[in-house]
């Protein structure tokens, strides 16, 4: 298990390091419209995990989700204090 500030800080050594068969390089290297489309599709799982589907599931989606929000972010170089700024 691991803290959302540990997932944003193992992102952005990912981003660094751009592991090959990394996921996470492989979007990164696609660009904000390939991660931004994995967005709505994850959001959409979030609302019809909530509607219909358990916690544990649920729980699932949104961990998903987050994943691609924090990756998003890291790959327009905006860092977490940012977003905070705006809560």
């Amino acid at each position: 298990m691991k803290s959302f500030d540990q997932l944003f800080e193992e992102l952005l050594q990912r981003n660094e390091e751009r592991p090959v068969g990394s996921r996470s390089t492989e979007l990164l290297e696609q660009g904000v419209h390939a991660i931004g489309k994995k967005i709505v599709e994850e959001a959409a799982e979030v609302w019809m995990a909530a509607e219909h589907e358990s916690d544990e599931q649920l729980a699932l989606e949104a961990s998903q989700l987050i994943y691609h929000l924090q990756l998003i972010l890291i790959s327009r170089g905006i860092p977490l204090s940012k977003v905070e700024e705006k809560l």
